[in-house]
């Protein structure tokens, strides 16, 4: 695998004390070996890879699931869970002046069905994923992003404005300047979620493979051949599902085209009635604020507080230290009276970047039965759901979901190739100057 971050952003050390690993037993997958065959392969056992599995496979495919590592080992299984809106990082009317009039509307159908979707998945697998919360909460963290919420709030169903001197009734206290509520989506625990799609897909027939890292592909008469560690896999169809851990060559299109960037997450111990009340914080809702390296939290059903920042450009054992640090001074400014409270967990992975800053998801040009779903922006809970089983649908032939065409714009090519991750201070540092 060609990869453009170091060895330690692919290794166990970035998700060492991850919260989610101790909620949730993982079942012992098999590795893949000798002469497999199978109607579609499916690379990355994410949100994506295993919902495009679950849906191909209760349609009668043949599918197997091939991981580097364990289903849910990447952002999957590390998030901060948020099943919301999202999923592209483009306003509605960038959307507009490059798709169409129609296409905005188009993304925010999708966006809506693709947390729909995943309420259903919970519901009709019997998933208990400890979901909460109505909708998510969006903070303004100074007066002018509270006129952008207000504004933002013009011809939005549902929409709630609160305004900054009702935000501790509201149990929202902290250093903002009023909020606005949306009604779709919802807090869940990732890993439950994610190996509950994987156990539901193995039990459709899908197989799936841990410790199977997909090699060369390469395109034969019948459809393709994938290199593996012991043994190869032949297939009629390809899904690539890898997202921010994606490889440059596999397949070599994805070159330049995908940007891995860090999230970094703690969560603290159970925090008492008295610890929530010194705060003023004891709403339920998901939320996070308006900056554009932003901050996100959530006080979960256990009354542990997950909170979550953007921003980590390296990864290395100093440069992770320097990212928890980071995020739990940022923690303690926001949330003064938790100073003393214990975050024993803290953890990160990758989001993905696409240069459009839409998600994807389509062929791969080139190569007749292969296809692609990834960069989500930081919100693949419900659009990576969502992108695998418009995957599986594009497989099928059929498909009654919104296929918006910012989706199905092809990928553009980062500048500076392997080395592009260079051009991300220089835009984070812009970011943070947006954000005074």
């Amino acid at each position: 695998m060609r990869r453009i971050f170091g060895s330690f952003a692919y290794s166990d050390g970035p998700r060492d004390s991850c919260w989610w690993d101790e909620t949730a037993p993982r079942p012992d997958w098999p590795e893949a070996r000798g002469e497999l065959r199978a109607d579609v392969a499916v690379i990355g056992g994410g949100f994506t890879g295993l919902s495009a599995a679950l849906h191909l496979a209760e349609a009668g495919a043949s599918v197997v699931v091939l991981d580097a590592k364990y289903p849910g080992w990447g952002a999957s299984g590390r998030n901060g869970g948020f099943c919301c809106l999202g999923g592209g990082h483009l306003k509605d009317s960038k959307i507009i002046h490059r798709y169409g009039p129609d296409a905005a509307q188009n993304f925010y159908d999708a966006e809506v069905e693709a947390v729909h979707l995943v309420a259903r998945l919970l519901d009709r697998l019997g998933i208990d994923a400890d979901t909460h919360s109505h909708g998510e909460t969006q903070l303004a963290h100074s007066p002018r992003a509270m006129a952008r919420l207000r504004r933002a709030a013009e011809g939005k169903d549902g929409a709630t404005l609160t305004e900054r001197a009702d935000l501790a009734a509201e149990g929202f206290s902290g250093p903002f300047h009023g909020a606005l509520t949306l009604p779709v989506g919802f807090g869940l625990n990732p890993r439950k979620y994610v190996l509950g799609l994987a156990c539901a897909a193995a039990e459709a027939g899908a197989r799936i493979y841990q410790n199977s890292a997909a090699g060369r592909i390469e395109k034969t008469g019948e459809g393709y051949r994938i290199a593996l560690p012991q043994g190869q896999l032949r297939a009629d169809t390809v899904l690539i599902c890898t997202n921010g851990y994606s490889s440059e060559d596999v397949p070599d299109w994805l070159a330049g085209r995908y940007m891995p960037a860090q999230s970094t997450v703690l969560v603290t111990r159970p925090l008492r009635e008295d610890e929530l009340a010194a705060q003023g914080w004891t709403s339920d809702q998901m939320a996070y604020d308006t900056r554009n390296l932003l901050h996100y939290f959530r006080l979960m059903p256990d009354r542990r507080f997950l909170f979550g920042m953007r921003g980590g450009l390296m990864s290395s054992p100093r440069a992770e230290a320097a990212a928890r640090a980071r995020n739990r001074r940022d923690f303690e400014r926001m949330f003064p009276a938790w100073r003393a409270v214990e975050s024993a967990h803290n953890w990160s992975g990758m989001v993905c970047l696409a240069r459009n800053r839409m998600p994807y998801v389509g062929p791969v040009p080139g190569r007749a039965g292969m296809f692609a779903g990834l960069a989500y922006h930081g919100n693949g809970v419900a659009m990576g759901s969502y992108a695998g089983r418009l995957l599986a649908d594009l497989v099928l032939g059929a498909s009654d979901l919104p296929y918006p065409a910012a989706m199905r714009a092809p990928m553009g090519v980062f500048p500076m190739g392997r080395a592009r991750r260079l051009l991300m201070p220089p835009t984070y540092a812009a970011l943070a100057l947006g954000d005074l």
